[in-house]
C-alpha cells in the first residue's frame, strides 16, 4: 500500500498485540524474574556475581566502590538501569534478606527497618566468600557462555554453583501471570538432603523432612506447625505461618512485659512498630502502656510494656491475631527448567540440582583430562629429545631457522607441531640430569591422573561420590545452626488427610489425557443403549483405560515401553464429565515414543503379593509387588521387552491364582500363574500363549470361583462364559476356542471375569462410554456370537471394556435413550467345534 510516497503495511492489530504481548512476557519470566534451577540466580544477580570475579573482587582484597561494580555490570552485561542493578547487589549484600550473602558489604546497605541503601558512589562492596563457591571452576568449561547484549563479550549462562542456591538463599519475583516465592534454607541440612537424594534415589518425603526441617529464615521467627511445610514440599505450593519470637517477661513491680527478638521474613519493623501503635489507638488492643525499640548492633530487641490489670498472654495472642507479629507466608516453588517456567516439590528441586553438579563435575573433569592429555603429549616429545639430545643440537645447530629445525626434528622422531615447539623452546637449564628426572615424574603423574579422569567420566557412581564429597566439604565449612524454630499446633492434620477418602474413576485416552470423576458418573443403563459421553475429546482420540478406585490408593502406570510410573489417586487432576483432563505428560515424565498401556490400584505395597504382566507377543512375567514400591519420578523398569513387543495387561495377585489370557482371533487359555515363575523387574519373562499369526493378546484375567468371563468384540456384540469350560492347561499352548469371531462381530476388543453384581463399561473409538449389568448379559458357550451389547456408530469400534462395582440406573437422567435394543443371539453352530490342543 502506497501512502504519499510511504510504503505501509497492514497490520491486525490484534495478533500484533498478542504477539508483542507474547514476546514481553517470555522475556520477563526467562530474563528477569524466575531465577533458574541449578544456580538460583536471576540474570542480574548471575551478572554482578560474575562481574566481580572477572573485576578480582574477592574477599581477601580491599573493597571496591559500589559505583564501579555498578558501571562494570551496565557496561558489559546489563543494559538496563543502574537502581536495579545496585538494587540487586544491595540485597545480595543484605543479612537480614538473604540467609548467607552473597556481597560483603562495607557502609550503610539499608536496615531492617527499611531505611534506603546509602548512593552507590558511598558504599563499598566485595564478594563474600561463600559467593566464591558459586564461581568455582568456572574457568574449567563447567558452564556454557553466551554472547552478551552487544555480542562483544561472553557471559555463563548459569554459575556452577557448587551448594544448592535456590533453596539456601531462596528467590522471590513477579514475572507476567506467576510469582514465584521461595523461602530460604539451612545450608547444612539442605545439604544433608541432597546426600540422603544420592545415597537413596527413591527416598520419600518424609525422609527427606528428617533432613530439611523447613525454611530457615535469616531473621529467625517461629513456623506455626508442620502441615504447611509439608504441603509446599510435596507439591511446589504452600503457605506456611511465621511468628515473631516473643517471650513473656515479669518486672519487680509486678507488671508483665512482651519482648520481641525476632520478627518474620521481610516484614518492616519500623511499620510493625506503627502498626501495634495503632491498634492500641483504636483500642482493638487494651492494656499497652508504653512500646519501645531497643534494637541495637547485638540484635533485635522490642518492648511492649503492659497495664497493671493487663492479661499478658491475652494481649500476646491479639498481637499475633492483628499485627504483623504473625505473618502468613505463600510458599511457591516456581523456576526456571531448561528456560520453561515449573512449580517444583522439594525432592524434584533437588534432584535437578544434583543432575546439575553431575553435569558439572563430569564437564570440569573432561577440562582436566585434555590438559593432562595435552601436557602429557608435550613432555613425550620433550622425554623425547633428552633422549636423544645430542642429535637435537646437532639437528638444530644444522638448521638455517627455527623452522626448519622443527621440520627436521618432526622428520627424525616422528613429532608434531606442538611437540617441535616445546622442544626448540626448551631451556639448556633443562639438559640436565635433575631436570630430566621432574619431566619424567610429572610425565608419570599425568599418566596416573589421566587414568583417573577416564575411569571417572566413565562411572556415573564416581561423579556422584565426587559431588558427594564437594557438599560435605562445603557443608563443613559454611554450615551453621537453624534460625527459624518448627512448633507443632494441637489438632494439626497432615495434608494428605484433608483430602476425603472416597471411590473415583480413572480415565485415559489414546492421546495419553487422563483425569479422575467420582465414580457416580456413570449411572447404569439397559444394554443396547446409546451411552453417555464421557469426555470433550480432540479429534481421533478415544478413551483406552478406565478403572475404579479410593483417591487414597496408589496408582502404577505401566507404558508400552514397560516402564512403570507411581501416583497417589488424588495426584490426577479431578475433571468433569465432559473435559478432556490433562495430558498425562504433565503428571509423569514419559518420553517423547512412550505410551502409558495400563493403570491399576495398589491400596498399600505387601509382601505377599505379585504383578503379572502379558505382552502383545503373549509373554508373560511374574514379578513381587514390593518390588515396585518406589517413589521415583524418572519411573523404573517394569518388564524387558523384546524388540516391536509391547505390554499389554497387569495383574495384581495373591501369588496363587489362576489366569486366563484371551487373544485378538478369539482364543483363550487358562493356566495357573505359579506355571510363571517370580522374576525381577528387569528381565523378559516367559511364554503364556502360542499365537497364531496375526494374532495377539488383548486381555488378561484372574480366575475368581463363580465368576463368568466377558468377552466383547469391536462391532459391539458380547458374551458370558461359564469359567469352568476352560480347563486348566499348561503355560505356553494354544488355548481353547473362546469366542467364535467372524465380519458381523468383528475381532475380540477385550476380556474380563465379572461377577452377577457388577457392572460393564464399554468404551468406543469416539469416547462414548455405556454402563451395563452384567446380569443383563446372556451366558453362551465358547463358541456363541454373543449378543449386542452396545450400539456404534458407522466408522467406529469397542476399543476396551472395563468392570465397576454395580450402581442403580438413574430415571430420570435425559441421556438415557429408555429403549432395550433388540437381542441379536446367535445360535450355536450346528456342527461341533473340537477344543484346540494345548
Amino acid at each position: 500500500m502506497d501512502f504519499d510516497g510511504q510504503k505501509l503495511i497492514p497490520v491486525d492489530i490484534e495478533k500484533e498485540m498478542k504477539k508483542s504481548f507474547l514476546d514481553y512476557s517470555m522475556s520477563v519470566i526467562a530474563s528477569r524474574a524466575l531465577p533458574d534451577v541449578r544456580d538460583g540466580l536471576k540474570p542480574v544477580h548471575r551478572r554482578i556475581l560474575y562481574t566481580m570475579f572477572e573485576d578480582n573482587l574477592m574477599p581477601d582484597k580491599p573493597y571496591r566502590k559500589c559505583a564501579t561494580a555498578v558501571g562494570d555490570v551496565l557496561g558489559r552485561y546489563h543494559p538496563h538501569g543502574d537502581a536495579s542493578v545496585y538494587d540487586a547487589l544491595v540485597r545480595l549484600a543484605q543479612d537480614f534478606s538473604l540467609r548467607y550473602p552473597l556481597v560483603d558489604g562495607h557502609g550503610n546497605f539499608g536496615s531492617i527497618d527499611g531505611d534506603p541503601p546509602a548512593a552507590y558512589r558511598y558504599t563499598e562492596a566485595r564478594m563474600s566468600k561463600i559467593s566464591l563457591e558459586m564461581l568455582s571452576d568456572i574457568d574449567k568449561e563447567t558452564v556454557d557462555f553466551v554472547p552478551n547484549f552487544d555480542d562483544r563479550l561472553k557471559e555463563p549462562s548459569v554459575l556452577p554453583s557448587r551448594f544448592p542456591n535456590l533453596l539456601v538463599n531462596g528467590s522471590s519475583g513477579i514475572a507476567v501471570g506467576m510469582a514465584t516465592n521461595i523461602p530460604p534454607h539451612n545450608l547444612t541440612e539442605v545439604i544433608n538432603g541432597m546426600l540422603l537424594l544420592i545415597d537413596n534415589p527413591d527416598a520419600t518425603l518424609d525422609e527427606l523432612m528428617g533432613c530439611i526441617k523447613g525454611p530457615d529464615f535469616p531473621t529467625g521467627g517461629i513456623i506455626m506447625g508442620r502441615a504447611g511445610i509439608r504441603e509446599a514440599y510435596a507439591k511446589g505450593r504452600g503457605r506456611l505461618t511465621l511468628r515473631a519470637k516473643a517471650e513473656i517477661e515479669e518486672e519487680k513491680n509486678g507488671r508483665f512485659r512482651i519482648v520481641v527478638t525476632e520478627i518474620p521474613y521481610m516484614v518492616n519493623k519500623s511499620r510493625l512498630l506503627e502498626g501495634i501503635a495503632n491498634l492500641h489507638k483504636e483500642k482493638r488492643i487494651d492494656g499497652i502502656s508504653d512500646l519501645r525499640d531497643e534494637s541495637d548492633r547485638d540484635g533485635l530487641r522490642i518492648v511492649i510494656e503492659l497495664k497493671r490489670d493487663a492479661n499478658p498472654q491475652v494481649i500476646l495472642n491479639q498481637l499475633y491475631s492483628y499485627s504483623q507479629l504473625q505473618e502468613t507466608v505463600p510458599v511457591i516453588m516456581l523456576c526456571l527448567v531448561n528456560g520453561v517456567p515449573k512449580y517444583l516439590p522439594l525432592k524434584d528441586m533437588l534432584q535437578e540440582y544434583i543432575r546439575f553438579q553431575e553435569q558439572v563435575v563430569a564437564r570440569r573433569t573432561k577440562y582436566d583430562l585434555k590438559k593432562a592429555e595435552e601436557r602429557a603429549h608435550i613432555l613425550e616429545g620433550l622425554k623425547i629429545a633428552l633422549d636423544f639430545i645430542d642429535e637435537v643440537i646437532d639437528i638444530l645447530r644444522k638448521s638455517k631457522s627455527i623452522s626448519e629445525g622443527k621440520t627436521a626434528l618432526q622428520e627424525r622422531f616422528g613429532l608434531d607441531d606442538v611437540q617441535a615447539q616445546a622442544i626448540v623452546q626448551m631451556r639448556l637449564g633443562q639438559l640436565t640430569g635433575l631436570e630430566r628426572d621432574k619431566i619424567e615424574k610429572e610425565l608419570a603423574d599425568l599418566l596416573e591422573k589421566i587414568k583417573e579422569y577416564k575411569a571417572i567420566l566413565a562411572d556415573e557412581g564416581k561423579i556422584l561420590a565426587i559431588v558427594k564429597e564437594e557438599a560435605i566439604k562445603i557443608r563443613d565449612k559454611y554450615g551453621d545452626e537453624r534460625r527459624t524454630q518448627i512448633e507443632s499446633i494441637s489438632g494439626e492434620v497432615d495434608v494428605e488427610d484433608l483430602i476425603p477418602v472416597e471411590d473415583c474413576v480413572m480415565t485415559l485416552t489414546h492421546f495419553g489425557y487422563i483425569k479422575r470423576q467420582p465414580s457416580s458418573t456413570y449411572h447404569s443403563q439397559r444394554r443396547g443403549g446409546r451411552g453417555v459421553s464421557s469426555l470433550t475429546r480432540r479429534e481421533e482420540d478415544f478413551v483406552e483405560e478406565l478403572f475404579v478406585c479410593s483417591t487414597h490408593d496408589y496408582v502404577l502406570f505401566f507404558t508400552n515401553l514397560g516402564r512403570v510410573y507411581r501416583l497417589k489417586g488424588y495426584e490426577v487432576p479431578e475433571g468433569s464429565r465432559n473435559s478432556k483432563g490433562v495430558n498425562i505428560v504433565n503428571i509423569l515424565p514419559i518420553a517423547q515414543n512412550e505410551k502409558i498401556t495400563e493403570m491399576i490400584k495398589v491400596p498399600k505395597f505387601e509382601d505377599n503379593k505379585y504383578l503379572v504382566m502379558v505382552t502383545k507377543s503373549g509373554i508373560i512375567k511374574r514379578t513381587p509387588l514390593e518390588e515396585y514400591h518406589t517413589a521415583r519420578k524418572g519411573g523404573i523398569i517394569g518388564i524387558l521387552l523384546a524388540e516391536g513387543d509391547e505390554l499389554v495387561r497387569v495383574r495384581l495377585t495373591d501369588g496363587n491364582s489362576e489366569l486366563i489370557v484371551g487373544t485378538r482371533l478369539g482364543n483363550a487359555i487358562r493356566f495357573k500363574e505359579t506355571d510363571a515363575r517370580a522374576m525381577g523387574r528387569a528381565s523378559h519373562g516367559v511364554r503364556a500363549i502360542k499365537l497364531e499369526p496375526g494374532d495377539e493378546v488383548v486381555g488378561m484375567s484372574i480366575v475368581r470361583e463363580g465368576a463368568t468371563l466377558l468377552s466383547v468384540t469391536e462391532n459391539g456384540f458380547g458374551k458370558r462364559v461359564n469359567l469352568d469350560e476352560y480347563h486348566t492347561q499348561s503355560r505356553a499352548g494354544k488355548g481353547l476356542t473362546s469366542y467364535n469371531i467372524n465380519e458381523k462381530t468383528g475381532a475380540v476388543a477385550g476380556i474380563k471375569i465379572v461377577d452377577e453384581t457388577d457392572d460393564a463399561m464399554l468404551i468406543s473409538s469416539d469416547g462414548v462410554i455405556i454402563r451395563i449389568n452384567v446380569s443383563e448379559i446372556p451366558i453362551y458357550s465358547r463358541y456363541a456370537q454373543g449378543v449386542h451389547l452396545m450400539r456404534i456408530n458407522e466408522g467406529t469400534h469397542v476399543v476396551t471394556v472395563a468392570r465397576s462395582p454395580h450402581e442403580e440406573a438413574n430415571q430420570n437422567n435425559d441421556e438415557d435413550t429408555g429403549e432395550e435394543a433388540e437381542d441379536t443371539e446367535s445360535e450355536e453352530t450346528s456342527e461341533q467345534i473340537t477344543e484346540e490342543n494345548q
